[in-house]
């Protein structure tokens, strides 16, 4: 498998066309793409990284993968937790993390050493102070440790 980087509008158009229950996301700091092998003209995935989406977090050395997709090819998640992991850490982040549904097992983050966080509970994105419209119902997540800066505890969380 290849890394090849791509622009954060085509790697919305991958997720559109294959992400399973997210949408495409506003803004980020950078995507990759995979590929099966080097001839290979269209990626088997995407992963996007972006600032965290909880304020308490954005403390400048954290980042998030908001979104990855693939086409179902076989390692092709852990790989692209790898890549992500390691551009992330080549740009200064101390830390970098992810979500995932409780529902789901985890094991491309476990594969490439991440380690679960915190659970975060279902909640809305609604607010007394901020009306938004919910598009998904909420769910129960995992907040995933891909790297973490130990020297600096939880980075403001």
């Amino acid at each position: 498998m290849m890394v090849r980087p791509i622009s954060i509008d085509n790697a919305n158009q991958y997720v559109a066309r294959w992400h399973r229950h997210s949408s495409v996301v506003r803004g980020a700091l950078f995507a990759l793409s995979a590929y099966a092998d080097a001839g290979a003209v269209e990626p088997c995935g995407v992963v996007i990284v972006g600032r965290p989406k909880a304020r308490r977090l954005q403390d400048g050395i954290t980042c998030e993968v908001v979104r990855l997709a693939t086409d179902g090819t076989r390692d092709c998640c852990s790989f692209l937790y790898a890549k992500a992991k390691r551009a992330a850490q080549s740009l200064g982040y101390r830390r970098c993390i992810t979500y995932t549904l409780a529902s789901e097992s985890g094991a491309s983050l476990r594969a490439i050493g991440a380690t679960p966080g915190a659970t975060v509970a279902a909640q809305l994105w609604d607010r007394q102070s901020r009306k938004r419209m919910d598009k998904h119902k909420p769910a129960e997540r995992v907040r995933w440790e891909l790297m973490r800066d130990v020297l600096h505890g939880e980075g403001g969380a």
